[in-house]
Formats: structure tokens, sequence, C-alpha cells
């Protein structure tokens, strides 16, 4: 039903008051103002004001679409304004329209209130509302809305789905969404494509990635949206080789790829550490016309420099007609990631002295685990302080907190590490705790380990990783019978260590080893391979590092454990199947250990090659026997 003419909601009272039009003047050019956007706009307002109380629906629907399309905030007051003065009471639709506006003006409390206001509202009104809380991060607003129009009587449709869906985000949230799953099956809506997209990009956010590919086997048809959310899917969640063989599946089915599939490609390949992939990826986006978008080349910065290739991430990077504030983010941390601490605060200062874009909380994480894993503590205290004081516009949070932990830790200023925490502003979190006892088990500080282990076993009983740092730090003091312990309440607990397992790439084919691997096609010649090397490693100095090992057992079965790890397996393949002058470089899913670190460099001083390292912390460049992080990770 629509209301009297006369009678004027409160909030039509109150924007007219603020518009200060309680009248039409006569001077149409005041109404029009300077700020008119182009010919056509100017023309239909000229009209409006002309026309006075005739205007009628298609009029104000023509005027309106012409200021949602430009975006044209002031304009399109003054048609609302227009309306109400001159008692226009709008339909469903062009009322729906008018929140549209606001909504596509960024102005969300005014389409807020409209939406209150109006007498009658369709499943439109609703969607478009919606709509405009989940697009702006109002999660808690759409689903709250949502329910509210279910309680109308309203039946929601297609795009009430597609668009309520991407608020299903956290616990509570995706407890919602499953409900809501369950009316879209009652509602039959299950099989529409964008739905089935909406959807799936829930599973997959929660980590239900099985749920996700079921439902995306199930579309009766797939767009390039439902395509590049599957595979973001998998790549998000880590799962990069299953994430590159469906892009490859869906590719010989004939999909189309945008910049945001390709993205997400990219960051498959990042894991991987996959350069010959990227590269080939790289060359057929130089081809296309999409690599004009940001987000892509911010991907492939990030790309090559996790592949280990720093000069082509800093030749894109240089190459950008436009940065933002994540161009620069990934290029410092691909710096950081590879233990360049002097190129990470060149970059920094080029940053603020162009003074173009401001640093955000990661530029200056990225910044302080630069100086970190480049040994320049001193460096890095500097610019916390500069944090602190306000120089500085960033507010420092537990992560930055957890950089000075890390940074002062791995300089070996542990127990000026563990007063830092003492005097942090708030409780230390597991993250930071974790920093200080990977210190103590570097730097053998077994009193202060002992205690950070042991405050790290209440926090988070099911990390796997606590009990195997103090579990090593115990063996390197000799303490088994404390070894046995964590490794009894750790079977008590069921907690599983993840295994470690390193891997390379060969002519675009991928070869994973885990230690003591049985599996590989070549399994037996690289054994033998790692048998040659550590004999002849030995007559050139090479000690095996048997406080590596964890385990009680003697010295020749120590060593024997040493040599059957999954990255002294990768790199003798690599030898034995790479030509002389390719660089060797093996990804390690855990940090590298101290031995394996050692034994890279015999091979980079003996055999004269290149050999790259990248484990979850860190890259680590051998040339000549010599690693870029000086021994220091």
């Amino acid at each position: 039903m629509l209301r009297s003419r006369h009678a004027l909601s409160s909030t039509h009272k109150a924007l007219f008051q603020h518009l200060r039009l309680f009248s039409l003047p006569s001077n149409s050019d005041h109404i029009l103002g300077a700020r008119s956007r182009d010919t056509h706009l100017r023309e239909a307002l000229l009209q409006m004001a002309l026309r006075g109380n005739d205007m009628n629906f298609q009029d104000y629907n023509t005027v309106l679409n012409e200021c949602v399309s430009k975006r044209a905030f002031k304009e399109g007051q003054r048609v609302h304004a227009h309306m109400i003065k001159t008692h226009h009471l709008p339909c469903v639709y062009l009322w729906t329209r008018l929140i549209v506006f606001y909504v596509k003006c960024d102005s969300l409390r005014d389409a807020r209130h409209l939406f209150d206001e109006m007498p009658e509202r369709n499943v439109v009104s609703w969607t478009a509302m919606i709509s405009a809380y989940s697009q702006r991060g109002y999660a808690s607003h759409a689903l709250t809305l949502f329910v509210q129009m279910l309680r109308s009587g309203t039946e929601p449709n297609e795009f009430t789905f597609a668009t309520v869906l991407t608020s299903c985000i956290g616990a509570l949230g995706f407890v919602l969404g499953r409900q809501i799953h369950s009316l879209i099956i009652k509602l039959n809506y299950e099989s529409h494509v964008y739905v089935g997209s909406s959807l799936l990009d829930m599973y997959a956010k929660d980590g239900k990635i099985h749920e996700a590919r079921g439902i995306f086997e199930c579309l009766p048809e797939r767009d390039v949206v439902s395509c590049t959310a599957i595979i973001s899917g998998y790549a998000q969640l880590g799962l990069d080789e299953e994430a590159l063989e469906l892009f490859r599946q869906l590719q010989k089915e004939g999909m189309q790829s945008n910049y945001v599939t390709y993205t997400s490609v990219l960051t498959a390949l990042s894991g991987l550490a996959a350069l010959d992939h990227g590269k080939q990826v790289h060359n057929h986006l130089l081809r296309s016309e999409v690599l004009s978008f940001v987000v892509l080349q911010n991907s492939l910065i990030d790309m090559y420099s996790k592949c280990g290739n720093l000069t082509y991430a800093r030749r894109i990077f240089v190459t950008m007609h436009e940065r933002t504030v994540i161009s620069w983010n990934a290029m410092l941390v691909g710096y950081s990631k590879h233990g360049e601490g002097k190129e990470v605060l060149e970059l920094f200062n080029l940053m603020r002295d162009e003074n173009k874009v401001k640093p955000d909380s990661v530029t200056v994480l990225a910044v302080l685990s630069g100086c970190s894993h480049g040994g320049l503590e001193d460096k890095g205290m500097d610019i916390f302080y500069d944090m602190t004081s306000g120089k500085i516009a960033v507010q420092p949070d537990t992560k930055h907190y957890g950089c000075v932990v890390d940074l002062l830790g791995r300089a070996g200023r542990v127990e000026e590490a563990f007063e830092f925490i003492k005097k942090m502003p708030f409780e230390p979190s597991a993250a930071i705790w974790g920093c200080l006892l990977g210190a103590c088990s570097v730097h053998l500080n077994v009193d202060i380990g002992e205690f950070v282990g042991h405050r790290l076993l209440e926090i988070e009983p099911e990390n796997a990783g606590n009990y195997v740092i103090l579990s090593n730090l115990y063996a390197s003091a000799g303490r088994w019978e404390d070894v046995r312990s964590l490794r009894d309440l750790m079977l008590k607990k069921t907690v599983t260590k993840e295994p470690g397992r390193s891997w390379i790439e060969l002519d675009q084919i991928l070869h994973t080893f885990h230690a003591s691997d049985c599996s590989h096609p070549r399994r037996e010649e690289v054994s033998a391979k790692v048998q040659e090397l550590s004999v002849r490693f030995k007559e050139s100095g090479y000690v095996p590092d048997l406080s590596c090992v964890l385990h009680d057992v003697d010295e020749e079965q120590k060593e024997k454990i040493l040599l059957s790890h999954s990255e002294k397996l990768a790199m003798c393949f690599a030898l034995i199947a790479t030509p002389e002058s390719v660089p060797i470089r093996v990804i390690k899913n855990l940090r590298i250990c101290v031995d394996c670190h050692n034994f890279a460099k015999y091979i980079s001083k003996i055999y004269g090659r290149e050999v790259s390292l990248r484990d979850k912390n860190r890259f680590h460049r051998i040339v000549g026997g010599k690693c870029s992080c000086g021994d220091y990770w």
C-alpha cells in the first residue's frame, strides 16, 4: 500500500531539510549546479525542473539511472528531493532504484533509512540491501537482514542466495550457511550457476574443499566464476598441485580464464615454486589483454619471488605504471624471504621518499622480518621504535611484537627477547612464544626454552611443532628421558607431526621426496648417490651434525637417518638429472635442518653448482659453499 500524498516519512523530512530545498527555484541553473557530470544528465535535470509536478515514473527512472551510472551523488539527491517536494510516491521499483543509487554512492546509511521506510518491499528490494552489506564486509548485518526477509514471508531468489552466501564467513556464519544450503535445496536453486558458485566458495573458504568440489561437479553448467572459485579454493588451502591439475583439466574442456583465474593459478605456482610453469603462464599473459590488472602484476611479483627469481620480480615491479601498497609489500616480502636485509631497507626508504603510497601493517612487518633474516637487528629495532614513537604511522600489533622477538632471538639475544615479551602491553600469543622457543632451540638455551615450551603445550596442546622443537632442545642437551616423555605425551594426545617433504621441478614435472623415500622410480640411484656424496664430503671436512636427530639411537643409526632426509634425496636427484650449468632448486615444506644446510654447501663447493633451498621461513642461496643467510636463519 502507498501512503497519503501528504504523509512524508520522517526520513524524507530529514533529508528534505538537509538539502534545504523548501521550494523549487525558478533559476534552473541553480538546480543544475556546476558539478553536473555531462550533457545527458544536465538535460535530464533541466527537464525535471521544468516539468515540476508533471514528472512520472518513466521520467524519474531515466534521470535516476543516469545518476546511478555516473555515481552523481548531489544530482541524485536533487532527484530524491524533487520527489519529496512534489509529493510523488514512488512504486517499489523506483524506491529500490533510490536504494541502489545511495549504495552506489557509498551512502549506506541513507540507503538503509530508505529501506526501513519502504511501505512495501519485494525480493529485489531485500536483495539490494543485503547485497550492499555483503559487498562492504558487513556480514552480520547482511545475515540479520536475510533472516528478517524470511520472517517477512518474502521468498529469496537465486540472486539473494548468491549474495547472502558470501557473508557466511567464520564459524557462526558457516553454521548459518549450511542452513541456507538446506533452504536452497528445498527451493531447488542448488543447480543454478550463481548459487552453486557462491556455495562452493563458502565451503572452500571454510576448508571443506571436498564438499565444494562435490557442488562444482554437480553444476549442470559452469562459467568462469564457478571454475575460478574452485581453483582458488584449492590454491588458498595450499593444495597447489590439485589446483593446477584442475586448471589444466578445465582448460581442456574449454574454460575461458580471466585475471582472477590466473591470479589463483599463480598463487598455486608460488606455493610449488614451479618456476618453469610460472614463466609459461607469464608468457601467455603477455600475449593477452589481462596483464594490465595490478592484482595480476602483484601476483607475478609474488610468484617470481617465491620461485627464487628476484631479478624478474623486480623487473615487473619497476615497469608497473601503478603500484599499490600490495605491490610494494610483495617486493619487500620477496627480499625479506631471501635474507636481503639491505635491499629491504633501501626499498622501504624509496617507498617513503616517493610518498605516493603509505606503508601499512604488512609493509612494516616485511621490513622487520627482512632485518631479522638479514642479521640487521639494530636497524630492525630502530624501525620498531619509530612505530612506537609515531614516526611511522602504523600502530604495532601482535605480529610486529612477534617479529621483534624473532629478530632478537635469531641474533642470540634470547634473554633480551624474553624480557621484551614480559614488558609487552598485551598477553603474548602462541606465535610469539613459538618465536622464542625456536630461538632457544637454535642457541641451546634450555632453561628459558623449557619454560616457554611448557607454556606453549598449555596454550595449543594439539600443535605438533611445539613438541618437536622442545624435544629437539632436550635431545641436544642429552635429556633423552624428557624426549621420551614428550613423545609419550604426543601419542597420548594423538598429536601427529607433519611429515617433511622436498621437491624439485624438472621439465615441468614435480619430483617429490619424503624421508627414507622408496616411492620414486629412481630411488636406488638416488640412495647410492647420497652414500657416495657422504663419503666424498667427509674427505673434504664434512662432519654430520648428529644433534639434528631426535631419536635416542647410536651414532651410526643417527647418521643413517640424516642421509635419508628429503632435502638430501632431492638435491642428489637434481645432481643426477640436471645439466651441470643449471642451478639446483629444492623446496622444503618445513624448516631445513642444519645438517642438510651444511650438505648443500658442500654440493655447491665441490660441484660448483648454485643451490637454492626454499624452506617454510626463507630462501637459502648457496654459491661456492657460502649461503646468503650467512648461516643465520
